[in-house]
């Protein structure tokens, strides 16, 4: 099935492992170019390698999408690249309660999360816009419905992506440029594996307990993949 990306550029932020390793590789596949991005240089080359076997040009970009000069740094490569398509996957995770969360806690998930992302995409637009075409992705999360009181943190920022999106979707509407939001579930990824086999639950039974589903398994990296590159394509829209 062609979905029209061939010769066009994207970027998916934190795409050295997990979920954003899996976007990367599926565009690819598609022909499009691939700017991986993550903080580990030798996990995010290695992404950049299997997306540049599919014949596409594939590089690397290195940032804290956190602090304000790592997104413009980050941003700047992508604008000079040509990315016509932005997957904002980046976002920290961690488990606190009420009684446990600290300011801090809940600074990280939205500098990670929240800001990361508008940086990223207000740094992006004028480009994208120019282009006349262009596609922005945000990474959301299942928190956003059911917010988890282990996530408190975690839950109130995925539901500002949310609105983001939407503000976003809305303030492009007619210029060529759109905005989605995919909302994962509980996705297997290695840490996901690693944070069960911590607590002595196999990844492989968490799924009737931790996140149960009509499907009765864990949802898979490629999953979300799927959804993203179908959001990315122009066939959908156009």
């Amino acid at each position: 099935m062609d979905l029209q990306l061939a010769g066009r550029r994207a970027l998916v932020t934190g795409s050295s492992g997990g979920i954003g390793a899996a976007v990367a590789g599926m565009p690819a596949a598609e022909g499009c170019d691939v700017l991986a991005h993550g903080r580990n240089a030798d996990a995010a080359a290695e992404v950049a390698r299997r997306a540049a076997a599919h014949g596409v040009r594939a590089e690397v970009v290195l940032g804290d999408l956190g602090e304000p000069d790592g997104a413009a740094r980050v941003a700047a490569v992508a604008r000079d690249s040509g990315v016509h398509l932005l997957v904002n996957n980046a976002g920290p995770f961690a488990e606190h309660d009420w009684d446990g969360v600290r300011p801090a806690d809940r600074q990280r998930a939205f500098e990670g999360n929240v800001f990361s992302a508008a940086r990223t995409t207000q740094a992006l637009l004028p480009a994208l816009r120019a282009h006349g075409w262009g596609r922005v992705v945000d990474i959301g999360s299942r928190a956003v419905r059911t917010p988890l009181p282990n996530m408190v943190e975690c839950s109130a920022a995925k539901a500002a992506v949310v609105n983001m999106t939407t503000t976003l979707a809305r303030h492009l509407a007619g210029t060529g440029v759109t905005a989605n939001r995919v909302s994962p579930g509980v996705i297997e990824t290695p840490s996901t594996r690693r944070m069960f086999e911590e607590r002595g639950e196999p990844a492989a039974e968490a799924a009737a307990r931790y996140a149960p589903n009509p499907v009765g398994r864990l949802g898979r990296a490629e999953d979300i993949a799927g959804a993203v590159l179908y959001l990315a394509s122009p066939s959908p829209t156009t």
